[in-house]
């Protein structure tokens, strides 16, 4: 390994770009750019991930001991944009890998030792057991409860909207472990294993008639008291940190199409939407396109500024505003999909892949509009931590949970 804590700028670029262009071969990109598998890593992705990593690539920013380099943040993008320059994925985990961010932040000393390693390389699959079917958007009213028996914990209660359930090793959870205080002051945070006969996980339909999400229902499953991120009573903090890192990721981008369709040129894809369907020339088209593409610029700059603020183990509300504006981007784009493919956008099916392109990413925008916190609770953070408006009232704020009143 090359130590770059003192290299300069131009060393470590050169460096980057010798390594990628001795393993960032044609055959590797074609397998892994070609990939048509969702909610799953491939064995092509898990082995380029596992020479990204051994080449200290993957969290340069982070300590030597874990996969790091030690660089600063600003020689840390350098590496990214390398990266991002011949398209391979890898870099970067230290700004948007939100399973090892929050474990390396606030794990304890043996489980950071044995996961940070495999979820930098995708071997080990994980899900969100935050939602609740009675605490919707309030996550600090969560009714699952962790109990401390000895040297594990008893978790019991019901999960909603858990993205890769099904196939997930473990699952970032919210729990209460304290009653008698606030709701806030109680909850804790655990990297609760999954495979275990007290979880059962039940797949919902969702309106893109695919079943990612699920019910999670929880009974009697042990959790190892070592599996505890940040002090018992703590977990707001950590789940606050968590939240920072699901939003940053979420405010760069989404989901593309499913059509399988792959675009032969690198045209802006509404662009050549419109072009395909002979209506670039219209005027009116023109202008929402180009507002479209004039949102996206903004909110990557957006997002980069607030990526640039935000120190390892730590939390940005500034996170709020990418995500609503990628909301709201993907909301227009599948509009204006349907409005420039017309009477077209109502047929669907493979042998219609522009029309099932945009019903689908029209549907699928709503995934952004409520995963990682619902559009108008990222209003309510917008307002309250980044403009200082007032609070909108609490009145179970500072009572003991228990003794909160439910419907």
């Amino acid at each position: 390994m090359t130590t770059t804590s003192n290299t300069n700028d131009e060393s470590l670029r050169q460096e980057v770009k010798a390594w990628l262009a001795e393993n960032w071969t044609q055959d590797i990109s074609k397998e892994l750019l070609n990939e048509q598998i969702y909610w799953e890593v491939s064995a092509a992705r898990k082995n380029w991930l596992k020479k990204v990593v051994e080449a200290r690539w993957a969290v340069p920013s982070w300590p030597e001991e874990w996969h790091g380099r030690a660089i600063a943040n600003e020689q840390a993008s350098i590496i990214e944009r390398e990266f991002a320059k011949v398209r391979a994925p890898g870099a970067g985990q230290d700004r948007n890998n939100l399973w090892a961010n929050t474990l390396l932040a606030q794990g304890q000393q043996g489980l950071k030792e044995k996961l940070i390693g495999p979820l930098l390389r995708s071997e080990v699959n994980m899900c969100l057991l935050y939602s609740e079917p009675g605490a919707g958007s309030d996550l600090a009213g969560i009714r699952t409860r962790a109990d401390k028996q000895g040297d594990h914990y008893l978790v019991n209660g019901q999960k909603v909207w858990t993205s890769g359930a099904a196939t997930a090793e473990y699952g970032m959870l919210v729990a209460r472990t304290n009653w008698d205080v606030p709701k806030h002051q109680g909850i804790s945070f655990f990297f609760c294993p999954m495979k275990q006969s007290g979880i059962e996980v039940r797949p919902l339909k969702q309106i893109t008639n695919e079943s990612h999400f699920n019910e999670v229902f929880i009974t009697d499953a042990t959790v190892p008291a070592e599996n505890i991120l940040g002090a018992p009573g703590m977990g707001w903090q950590v789940l606050n940190m968590a939240l920072a890192y699901e939003r940053s990721s979420m405010g760069e981008g989404a989901r593309g199409p499913r059509s399988g369709v792959k675009q032969t040129n690198k045209e802006e894809p509404l662009i050549n939407l419109a072009r395909e369907a002979s209506r670039l020339d219209e005027p009116h088209l023109r202008q929402q396109i180009a507002q479209a593409i004039a949102y996206k610029k903004l909110n990557a700059l957006n997002t980069a500024r607030a990526k640039a603020d935000l120190s390892q183990g730590t939390s940005s509300s500034i996170m709020s505003l990418g995500k609503l504006a990628m909301s709201r981007i993907l909301h227009e784009e599948g509009r204006l999909r349907t409005e420039i493919l017309g009477a077209e956008s109502l047929l669907e099916g493979a042998d219609h892949p522009r029309a099932e392109d945009a019903n689908f990413l029209s549907l699928n925008a709503y995934f952004t509009s409520i995963g990682g916190g619902t559009d108008q609770v990222q209003r309510n953070i917008i307002g309250e931590r980044v403009l200082g408006l007032p609070k909108e009232p609490e009145v179970d704020k500072t009572i003991a949970f228990r003794d909160v009143r439910t419907s």
